[in-house]
């Protein structure tokens, strides 16, 4: 084998995985797979991050991803810990996210004897993950993980979990010169452009809904230019705020959990949807329900199993989001959509307004989301757990630039912490603030000590109502003043974040949460803010008495 190298296979998947430019890798330290650790001591251009829980490793590792652009890489032992990540996993199936997991297994020798932590890890990801692989022969290795790099990042890009049995690491090998993964960018054919110049050209109200595709493809800007050249408006799909900035007059709106009425009307009195990059999920189109018939649709994906797999598209073409609309930028459509952005743009800033009087003294979540918007950088980015919490985040708060938003469009609770600790190693001279739920914190609270230990400076905000806030307002829905099972005690954050060695703050006024802020801000130092918050106030326009008012009449 010409230019090859001697070497275990353990070193090899090291070398592997910094010939992608991966510099962190993230982990819960397991004996199963000792020659990769070691193999990446000797590694002085990768940081392993070993975490709390391999939960929270997962999501640094997603989080990771999503803010450097390159595939996130986690380790863990066999089936234990391979369970424990299996979060991360599933997260980052449904957020199209690229992420390389390296799983510890039992000898090969040993399998199916029920061995120590066994797991048929091929099988049991198998539903949630994008490529499974359990390597038996040491001399594919260099074939296998760098097809697992491959098929995390082509096509609709996701998760590939590849098993390692501990015997095969410390073999010896010959490794190839191999050359990064170059990730294959389709593009439209002049036909499908000129076709979607031709709808275009008959339409009256047409409509973009920019998905997470955009932004894997960096193509947040040729998105602006094709906007801004035809006059469309344009809507984000769930939790892919940042895909457009929301200050932008032709910006109208998030489509996500609570979106007002105003801005779904706004889609289905569209005549033409244009969908880019975003498979057009439950939540985006309000349980399937938001897209008509009557409507025509041009879908544009990189994964040809998305087109149709919801709505059957008018035109559907496989392509690169970024080739594109770099494609439609070369069409000359005469139509004037202007009066119809101005009539979508008008609806969006009447819901999304701050109110211009906050109650006297009271800190509101309303609040909270007028003071991150005056003092938080441009280019902050921004994580956040599941929760009602997140309803003021995504309601009020304005992501004016590309690449400021990290949150799971699976709903996963405990991922807002870690996912900025990813964050902030990706992009070390950043402001990375997380907004958590008092529930969901609790999840991953842990991996504040990892954040002390590594020097990683993120602030966490906790909206602390003492109790699992989205559950009980469907509670009280369902079943008035039945309560059970999701009532919390009343966890005092900042002496938690004290005790792990980060900064901590309690806030119940519009001038504490300031000071705390800014405090944060300026400090070097992990941070908790601690925000006391109306557990009446369950949602952005809804209280528990509202609710229970309701249910007796």
């Amino acid at each position: 084998m010409l230019n090859a190298e001697t070497m275990t296979t353990a070193r090899s998947i090291v070398r592997m995985i910094k010939n992608e430019g991966i510099d962190q890798v993230f982990c819960v330290p397991g004996e199963s797979y000792l020659p990769v650790m070691d193999a990446i001591y000797d590694e002085e251009d990768i940081e392993l991050i070993s975490a709390r829980h391999e939960g929270g490793a997962s999501f640094m590792a997603e989080g990771w991803a999503k803010a450097s652009g390159r595939p996130g890489v986690v380790l863990a032992t066999r089936g234990v810990g391979g369970s424990n990540l299996a979060i991360g996993v599933h997260t980052a199936f449904q957020d199209s996210t690229p992420l390389v997991v390296f799983l510890g297994q039992v000898d090969s020798r040993f399998r199916g004897r029920e061995g120590f932590q066994e797991v048929d890890l091929e099988q049991f990801f198998r539903p949630i993950a994008k490529w499974t692989v359990e390597i038996t022969d040491p001399e594919r290795v260099p074939e296998l993980v760098g097809r697992a790099f491959r098929v995390a990042q082509s096509g609709r890009p996701g998760p590939v979990v590849v098993s390692l049995p501990e015997n095969i690491l410390k073999a010896e090998i010959q490794l190839p010169i191999v050359q990064r993964t170059a990730r294959p960018r389709p593009a439209p054919s002049a036909r499908e452009v000129e076709q979607v110049g031709r709808m275009l050209a008959d339409a009256r109200k047409p409509l973009i809904i920019a998905g997470g595709g955009v932004i894997r493809a960096d193509a947040e800007d040729a998105l602006i230019r094709f906007a801004e050249k035809q006059r469309i408006p344009v809507m984000a799909a769930f939790r892919r705020h940042d895909v457009f900035p929301n200050d932008h007059e032709l910006y109208a709106g998030h489509l996500g959990l609570g979106t007002p009425a105003v801005i779904l009307q706004g889609v289905k009195k569209a005549d033409l949807i244009i969908a880019v990059g975003t498979k057009l999920s439950e939540v985006t189109t309000q349980d399937y329900s938001l897209i008509s018939p009557e409507q025509q649709l041009i879908h544009v994906d990189i994964s040809a199993e998305t087109l149709g797999k919801v709505y059957p598209p008018d035109l559907g073409i496989v392509a690169d989001a970024g080739e594109a609309l770099h494609a439609f930028l070369e069409l000359e459509v005469t139509s004037d959509y202007r009066d119809w952005a101005r009539r979508l743009r008008a609806g969006f800033e009447q819901v999304s307004a701050l109110p211009s009087s906050p109650p006297q003294g009271t800190l509101t979540n309303e609040g909270v989301i007028e003071l991150l918007q005056t003092y938080l950088p441009p280019d902050a980015i921004l994580t956040n757990d599941a929760g009602n919490f997140a309803g003021w985040l995504h309601r009020f708060y304005q992501f004016k630039r590309k690449k400021t938003y990290i949150g799971p469009t699976s709903g996963a609770m405990g991922y807002g912490l870690p996912a900025a600790i990813g964050a902030k190693l990706a992009h070390p001279n950043r402001t990375v603030v997380s907004l958590s739920g008092d529930g969901g914190f609790m999840m991953t609270a842990q991996e504040l000590e990892t954040a002390v230990r590594y020097h990683i400076p993120v602030i966490s905000l906790v909206f602390n109502n003492g109790m699992y806030g989205t559950i009980r307002m469907h509670q009280e829905l369902h079943y008035p003043k039945r309560v059970i099972g999701t009532s919390l005690n009343m966890i005092h954050f900042a002496e938690l974040a004290k005790a792990l060695g980060a900064k901590g703050f309690t806030v119940t006024t519009p001038e504490e949460f300031e000071q705390s802020l800014q405090e944060g801000l300026a400090s070097n130092q992990p941070s908790v803010i601690d925000i006391r918050t109306d557990p009446d106030q369950i949602a952005v326009n809804l209280t528990i008495a509202d609710i229970r008012q309701k249910a007796a009449l």
